[in-house]
């Protein structure tokens, strides 16, 4: 329940305990919207197929003597870059060769992931039926590892291609440094300079020899499988932990958003608590299935106690509230009783006192009167709620001095009059028996 702009009370939400009361008070929303958020995550977990997930876990070797250099970190320990390893292994490439294997169309997105501290990677395929999972894990599996073997192979006769390149050109000139040195007369300055680019370009030459016998006898091992993906027995998903814990937790924010709009809206007082939280107004009594005499002293003694002079206008809010209410509770107090029925009341009125009916009455229409006692100068001295049986209050029977004919007949005391103030003369001709009015 949202509070009037024209008074001036905390509102809810200023602080933790107001949150948790705004819940409290608007629980059956809450508890509602969770129930209806756990029911259609429950309902969406039914009606979502079963997916199987199969890995296969392939250990990565290092391939060729020219791998690149990777330095070694708590992440990565293998001279090989697996992350990089593994963005080529859900690359198009590898998934067309897949593809061939399984003789099908495109298969299912594959999801490569890297343990810490290892040179594996853990390929995985969801599908719908765990065969086809198993079965394109295990192409990917395979694809992966003939791409890597391909690609290393082409590296390494690249390398050899090169090396060779440079042996016959090394080769050549070797041969033009002896047929140079034959022209040339031994012990000439030239003759000793053939001779040094003729042992420089030898050792070169050595040099490649060697590197290139390397590179024709290096051994190609992209890796291995080492755990074949097998299909599973149970499905991945849907999770039941995932698809109710996300249902409950959007049924909880649902529900927590619905009950502070609704609580911002509803501005019916419903309970002496909505009276003075929203308005502002302290509660006097809640006479709201009240019976005992003592409730009903306690609630003379608080009105007598507040009133600062003698006349107490009491207004009922609503209008109709005595005449809707199967029952009226009889509340004595030595004070004269206005209902705001004679034009007067609210001149002569030391004081006011609100009547609300519970469940019938809004915030709104409490500042209402607020206001309208407020421009007359009127103090409020409180509040009273009841629900089923509303207070009646009625003046003591107290003696008082004799007051003149004439002052009686000036007020407005005397016969009948349009005054709704009830004073404890009229109260004693209305008892007396056999008085007539």
């Amino acid at each position: 329940m949202s509070q009037s702009p024209d008074v001036q009370v905390r509102r809810p939400g200023a602080d933790l305990d107001e949150h948790l009361s705004l819940l409290r008070r608007r629980w059956l929303l809450l508890t509602g919207c969770v129930v209806f958020g756990g029911t259609a995550g429950l309902a969406l977990m039914r009606l979502t197929p079963p997916a199987y997930t199969a890995t296969s876990q392939v250990l990565v070797m290092p391939v060729g003597p020219q791998e690149p250099g990777n330095s070694v970190t708590p992440r990565q320990r293998e001279s090989l870059n697996l992350d990089t390893e593994a963005q080529v292994a859900q690359s198009a490439v590898v998934a067309a060769r897949a593809a061939r294997t399984l003789g099908t169309g495109a298969p299912e997105p594959v999801e490569v992931s890297v343990p810490p501290n290892s040179a594996v990677l853990w390929i995985s395929v969801t599908a719908p039926d765990p065969a086809a999972a198993a079965a394109q894990s295990h192409a990917y599996a395979d694809a992966y590892l003939a791409h890597r073997r391909e690609s290393a192979l082409a590296a390494l006769t690249a390398q050899q291609q090169a090396v060779l390149s440079k042996f016959k050109q090394v080769n050549a000139g070797i041969s033009a440094v002896i047929k140079e040195l034959a022209r040339l007369p031994k012990g000439s300055p030239e003759h000793a300079i053939a001779l040094q680019r003729q042992s420089v370009l030898n050792r070169q030459a050595a040099g490649l020899a060697l590197k290139y016998d390397t590179l024709r006898t290096v051994a190609v091992t992209p890796g291995t499988i080492i755990s074949r993906a097998a299909p599973p027995a149970a499905p991945s998903s849907p999770r039941l932990p995932l698809y109710l814990g996300t249902g409950l937790m959007i049924g909880l924010l649902a529900g927590s958003a619905a009950a502070y709009v609704r609580d911002r809206l509803d501005t019916r007082l419903r309970t002496a608590a909505d009276v003075e939280r929203l308005t502002g107004l302290p509660v006097l009594s809640d006479l709201s299935g009240a019976r005992e005499h003592g409730v009903l002293h306690e609630l003379a003694c608080a009105v007598v106690a507040a009133c600062p002079g003698k006349r107490l206008l009491v207004q009922a809010l609503p209008a109709d509230l005595h005449a809707s209410s199967p029952a009226e509770l009889a509340v004595s107090a030595p004070l004269s009783v206005l209902d705001g029925s004679d034009v007067r009341d609210l001149a002569r009125a030391d004081a006011a006192l609100l009547l609300v009916g519970l469940g019938r009455v809004t915030a709104e229409e409490v500042a209402a009167a607020v206001r309208r006692f407020g421009r007359h100068d009127v103090p409020i001295i409180g509040v009273v709620t009841a629900a089923d049986a509303v207070p009646s209050f009625v003046p003591l029977l107290e003696p008082r001095t004799q007051t003149p004919l004439g002052k009686l007949v000036a007020t407005g005391e005397f016969g009948v009059s349009v005054s709704a103030e009830t004073t404890p003369m009229q109260v004693m001709r209305q008892t007396l028996p056999g008085q007539q009015p």
